[in-house]
């Protein structure tokens, strides 16, 4: 198993490195200023990813491949080693700066994680590859100190933008692999992502009708994100910001889009500085709207649920009591309604406090979660009172749950020791509206308490 563990690991490094080794040749395909500058750089991004998925322990798969890359593109073995112990060392600062202070794979759950992420490791850790590596080809004389500047920020902007567009999408896709749509959502998606091609070459690629290919139309792109940072998630929106990135690069290599200019290195820094602003504010809506849900679904099962138990509140007990009686009415099926009540809850606040009074209603509440089937519904119905809505259910059935939950109750094993009384009422037999079978149910938890009084007494 050990041996299989490590085999698994080593291939998984192999991949790492040979995915990163094949996008730094691409990147490098679009060095422009320098033979080892470009604007052009997602291996920062590929590497980023792997420091905060898989640990720090994959440092020899990014630097043997940035030698890797760099020996067999320009330079020589000195210059190859400087960039690489760069490109390594940043990506394991950024790795620990996004798990320290911006949650790790969590960075884009929440709008300032997001911003977080941007700061620390798409513009502070890159700054350590570019110092490293440019500094480097300046001492070895591969590039000249009065282009320092301009190969650094080259470089910086390529390593920073490599952060913001591929990391996430990366990251994002690690933390939720599968697609749990349905139709309509696979539907949509796939118009989603049609629209952002179209669009993306029609602002990039050529393709607006007209004899001028520059016009500045980048604003075009902007509701189509909008629209995957709503409907979807951080994981689509990040796809669909690569997406559109790829294009755009594409397209202003061959001179359309608005930011074609006298060289292409200037046109592919202006190009990565828009792409990466677009991409922070479309992972910063998409954070927000999910955080929203995310508040929207806490506020509803508070609306609906019993804060101390957890169990469904009287509200969601009266809405699950009315859509069965409209079930009834459409398929003529009875349905039982239990309810619990339980004994001595004042002489154990008065005995053990009231903290030991709330935790044996919560006895009560995990023994009706472990009795009840999905279909039903358990509820919290008064301070000491409990009712559980059986669809489906006639009268000897209901009776078995009722007296199954108060033998589990009685048989708990925790002290104090509690027990409860029950009562049934069947649909339509004891009420053919929700107050009368409640009102019926009730009087058969007290005739049941009533009987074992009298019992108690006789003995």
């Amino acid at each position: 198993m050990t041996q299989s563990r490590w085999l698994r690991r080593v291939g998984l490094l192999v991949a790492l490195a040979a995915v990163y080794f094949i996008a730094g040749k691409l990147g490098l395909g679009l060095a422009f200023v320098n033979a080892s500058a470009t604007p052009v750089w997602p291996c920062t991004g590929i590497a980023l990813a792997a420091f905060v998925l898989l640990g720090y322990d994959v440092w020899p798969a990014i630097l043997a491949s940035s030698f890797l890359v760099n020996i067999t593109t320009a330079g020589t073995v000195a210059t190859a080693v400087g960039i690489a112990v760069g490109n390594t060392l940043e990506g394991v600062a950024g790795a620990y700066l996004v798990n320290r202070f911006a949650r790790g794979r969590r960075a884009f759950d929440r709008p300032q994680d997001v911003f977080a992420f941007t700061v620390l490791a798409a513009i502070v850790s890159t700054t350590v590859g570019a110092t490293v590596g440019v500094t480097t080809l300046a001492f070895t004389g591969l590039a000249r100190w009065a282009e320092y500047g301009a190969i650094w920020w080259t470089w910086w902007l390529g390593d920073t933008v490599g952060n913001l567009v591929v990391a996430p999408a990366l990251l994002l896709w690690a933390a939720a692999p599968r697609l749990r749509w349905n139709r309509a959502q696979w539907i949509e998606a796939g118009a989603l992502l049609l629209w952002v091609v179209v669009v993306g070459f029609t602002v990039f690629g050529g393709l607006f009708p007209s004899r001028v290919k520059n016009y500045p139309l980048e604003f075009l792109c902007f509701p189509f994100l909008i629209w995957a940072a709503f409907r979807f998630a951080q994981r689509e929106a990040a796809t669909a910001v690569v997406v559109l990135s790829g294009i755009a690069i594409w397209g202003t290599l061959h001179g359309f889009g608005p930011f074609v200019r006298a060289t292409r290195n200037e046109s592919l820094l202006l190009l990565q500085a828009f792409m990466g602003v677009t991409s922070v504010m479309t992972l910063a809506l998409a954070a927000l709207v999910a955080e929203r849900s995310q508040v929207e679904e806490r506020l509803r099962q508070l609306a609906v649920s019993d804060p101390l138990t957890g169990l469904a509140n009287y509200r969601q007990l009266t809405y699950a009591l009315d859509a069965e009686i409209k079930r009834y009415q459409r398929t003529e099926r009875p349905f039982a309604v239990v309810l619990l009540d339980m004994d001595g809850l004042k002489k154990i606040n008065d005995s053990h406090g009231h903290l030991v009074g709330s935790l044996a209603l919560c006895r009560v509440a995990e023994t009706l979660f472990g009795s009840c089937r999905a279909m039903d519904t358990a509820a919290r119905f008064g301070g000491d009172e409990f009712a559980v809505v059986l669809p489906e259910t006639d009268d000897a059935a209901a009776w078995h749950v009722a007296r199954r939950v108060a033998e589990r109750v009685a048989r708990d094993g925790e002290k104090p020791p509690l027990s409860v009384s029950v009562g049934v009422a069947v649909y339509p037999r004891d009420g053919d509206s929700l107050e009368t079978l409640l009102s019926a149910a009730d009087r058969s938890l007290y005739d049941s308490k009533a009987r074992r009084r009298a019992k108690a007494g006789v003995h």
